[in-house]
């Protein structure tokens, strides 16, 4: 199965390589300072969307979920690629230690899992990336954005994957 726009801003995913392909599909649209909250639950393919969007940015670095070291940099491509995994923080005041407040919506764009649950304290700018299971390998991928240029992202995101189905 491949990836299939199933309406606006909406997409099924049928497998781990669709949903790194959506991210290779996102990755050229992105620009400096532009922001992703990743949301969904354990095992559905954040990390795998985040592989995409690194490969198609150029960075050839392996990726994986910065769980414990809350934050990966892959800087070898088009733009930086700052991977937060918010998992393990509890509370607002943890984020300083993350060096969150150093990139945010500036230098390269970020990609934050689990970020949903520090909404407000992050940014009113972004574009959220909710993943939901559906079956065994198959997810729904929805694009939520929050601002003017989440929602230029979003439209052109959506151009993109209506032009390759």
């Amino acid at each position: 199965m491949a990836l299939v726009r199933e309406a606006a801003l909406r997409y099924r995913s049928g497998s781990q390589e669709d949903t790194e392909r959506f991210g290779e599909i996102v990755a050229p649209l992105l620009a400096d300072g532009d922001v992703l909250v990743l949301t969904g639950g354990l095992g559905v393919g954040k990390t795998h969307f985040t592989k995409g969007v690194s490969r198609a940015l150029g960075d050839e670095h392996p990726v994986t979920s910065p769980t414990f070291a809350l934050m990966a940099v892959h800087d070898g491509g088009r733009i930086p690629l700052f991977h937060f995994d918010l998992y393990r923080l509890e509370h607002a005041y943890e984020l300083e230690d993350t060096g969150i407040f150093d990139v945010l919506g500036y230098e390269g764009a970020c990609l934050l899992e689990w970020g949903e649950q520090f909404q407000d304290e992050l940014t009113d700018e972004c574009l959220g990336v909710v993943i939901t299971r559906t079956g065994e390998h198959e997810r729904t991928i929805a694009l939520e954005p929050h601002g003017s240029r989440a929602a230029e992202l979003a439209a052109a995101v959506d151009d993109a994957v209506r032009a390759i189905s």
